[in-house]
């Protein structure tokens, strides 16, 4: 799952950042308004973490951008105001959930993941090939009945290739999907991520790599 975490408190931001990546989710940041809009127009998001007293554009503007670009983004508001007339406008902006501050971090990632489930976004149920099965809620991979010892990013490597239903994923788009922004965009991080996935799967080897294509889940 990749998360935008706009928010202008850099402290706050960051802490978040850092925990949601602890769930192997892939997170960048935007302290501001304008630097928001911009990451949204480069990247595909899950989940849209959004500070609503935002400086530069403010966060209700941003939530109906999202909402009048029919965005697969789910956006879960923020905000120090928290009566229900606070909660009412949020949600009637188009926010699919709504967290006052401050809040347990607990309930922050339990609410993006339920936010990552719902349809429309890439999260999805149990997935699996063969003996393969991956649980991306549980973060459980399994081959044969053998647990798979993965790395985050080896995990969430493997769940693009498992949604993409045996279609080729590009090394760009996996770069997009799993690592974030400040990924240097001509490192060969992906490969090697591939390469320690190939062997912790074992064999046979269902990751194949297609020229020009990137790589996908099939037989050989």
């Amino acid at each position: 799952m990749r998360v935008l975490v706009a928010e202008d408190h850099e402290r706050l931001a960051r802490s978040v950042a850092a925990g949601l990546r602890r769930y192997g989710m892939t997170v960048d940041l935007a302290f501001d308004g304008n630097d928001a809009l911009a990451r949204l127009h480069d990247c595909r998001y899950d989940v849209v973490i959004l500070d609503r007293d935002l400086p530069g554009t403010h966060g209700d503007d941003i939530c109906r951008s999202i909402v009048a670009q029919r965005s697969e983004s789910r956006v879960l508001m923020l905000t120090a105001a928290s009566s229900v007339k606070d909660r009412v406008e949020g949600l009637g902006l188009g926010a699919d959930d709504y967290l006052p501050k401050p809040f347990d971090f607990s309930e922050m990632v339990a609410r993006v993941q339920a936010l990552g489930r719902r349809p429309g976004a890439s999260q999805t149920g149990r997935l699996g090939f063969g003996h393969l099965k991956l649980d991306p809620v549980k973060r459980e991979a399994t081959r044969e009945g053998r647990t798979l010892d993965l790395r985050p990013k080896e995990f969430a490597v493997l769940e693009c290739l498992l949604v993409a239903n045996g279609n080729p994923v590009s090394a760009e788009e996996l770069l997009e999907r799993v690592w974030d922004s400040a990924t240097d965009p001509f490192t060969t991080t992906v490969k090697t991520t591939v390469n320690r996935l190939r062997a912790k799967l074992g064999e046979p080897s269902i990751i194949q790599t297609v020229r020009d294509s990137g790589y996908r889940i099939g037989e050989q």
